[in-house]
Formats: C-alpha cells, sequence, structure tokens
C-alpha cells in the first residue's frame, strides 16, 4: 500500500491557490475539470516533490472545489478523504471486512472503495494499476453511510 493524496474541500480556488502555491511554495501537478459531475479538483505537491509526484511518487494535497454546491463545510466538511493505492482491492476489503470495517463504498468497479477508520475518517482504496474485473460478492453490494 501507498499514500496518494488527503483531499480538501475549497470554496475559493483562487484564494486557496494563492495561500497553498504562494505562501507555502506548493506545486500545481496536475488540474481536472468535470463539468458533468460539476467539480474541478487540483492535485499540488510539496516543492521539494513536485518531480516524485509527477511520477506518482510522491503524496499530493487534493483540493476540490464543487461548483455552485453552496454549502459553508462547516465542522470539518472541508476535509475529504485519505487515498491509499493497493495491490488488489478485493483482498483488501475482505481483509477490513473481516475484522468489522464497513465496507462503505464497495469495489463494484474492481477499482476503487470507501471505508472509514474507527474515528470516522474516511479513507478511498484504489486498485494499483488496471481495473481488477468484476466479482461478487462485491459487484452487487450495496453502499452503506457516508463516504
Amino acid at each position: 500500500m501507498r499514500y496518494l493524496h488527503t483531499m480538501v474541500r475549497v470554496t475559493d480556488l483562487d484564494k486557496s491557490l494563492e495561500f497553498y502555491c504562494n505562501g507555502l511554495g506548493m506545486k500545481e501537478i496536475s488540474r481536472k475539470e468535470v463539468p458533468e459531475g460539476k467539480f474541478t479538483l487540483v492535485f499540488l505537491a510539496a516543492a521539494d516533490d513536485e518531480q516524485a509526484a509527477k511520477d506518482n511518487r510522491a503524496p499530493m494535497l487534493e483540493l476540490t472545489l464543487n461548483w455552485d454546491s453552496g454549502e459553508d463545510y462547516a465542522g470539518g466538511r472541508n476535509f475529504g478523504h485519505l487515498a491509499y493505492v493497493v495491490d488488489n482491492i478485493y483482498d483488501t476489503c475482505a481483509k477490513l471486512q473481516e475484522m468489522g470495517v464497513a465496507i462503505n463504498r464497495p469495489p463494484k468497479d474492481g477499482h476503487m472503495a470507501f471505508v472509514r477508520s474507527p474515528d470516522g475518517i474516511s479513507v478511498e482504496l484504489l486498485q494499483k494499476g488496471e481495473s481488477l474485473a468484476q466479482q461478487e460478492p462485491w459487484t452487487s453490494m450495496a453502499n452503506t453511510g457516508e463516504w
């Protein structure tokens, strides 16, 4: 398993980039506009990690701007999730499930799942490399709770 990124929601992307990039010296690694989902993702890395982040060898900060959400993000709603890449998403989810962890968003697609830590922190698990072939019980498992 390898740590990928931490996601935080932002309400003003320009102000956030001013703070993280101009203030802290972070570097923008990539940006993705998703009109159908009405959001923008911007990935940042510490200046010393810039090349490693571009090569997917260093963790990043993901800024998520939800267009027209109008949400205040009070009470910590601006924090999104931690993300890790795993060698086999099905094996990882099965192990967590055996430990009593609820799989809030099962890996139906063989690529992505969400669980929560004992303290309620959302954790995204992503399959390393290509998505695995869909398989049961994951394909038909319902989403539960929040992720």
